[in-house]
């Protein structure tokens, strides 16, 4: 099922508050705003230069990351 753009919003405004803090979310969503932004030509810039292991290491890193912060 796909998610309607209201609950995509919610969901990342969810996940930026609970992983930067409000006050850097809102920056965040700022000065994506305030840009002339192409999110596509940034999703593939994101990984550049970077191997399938080197991305799975990263985001194996950003699970446990999130683990270990629940359970403080």
């Amino acid at each position: 099922m796909m998610l309607l753009d209201t609950e995509i919003k919610l969901r990342g405004c969810d996940l930026l508050a609970r992983n930067m803090g409000l006050v850097e979310a809102e920056r965040f969503i700022c000065l994506i705003q305030r840009e002339r932004f192409d999110y596509t030509k940034w999703r593939q810039a994101l990984y550049e230069g970077l191997t399938v292991e080197d991305i799975s290491r990263k985001a194996m890193q950003a699970k446990q990351k999130t683990s270990q912060e629940q359970i403080i």
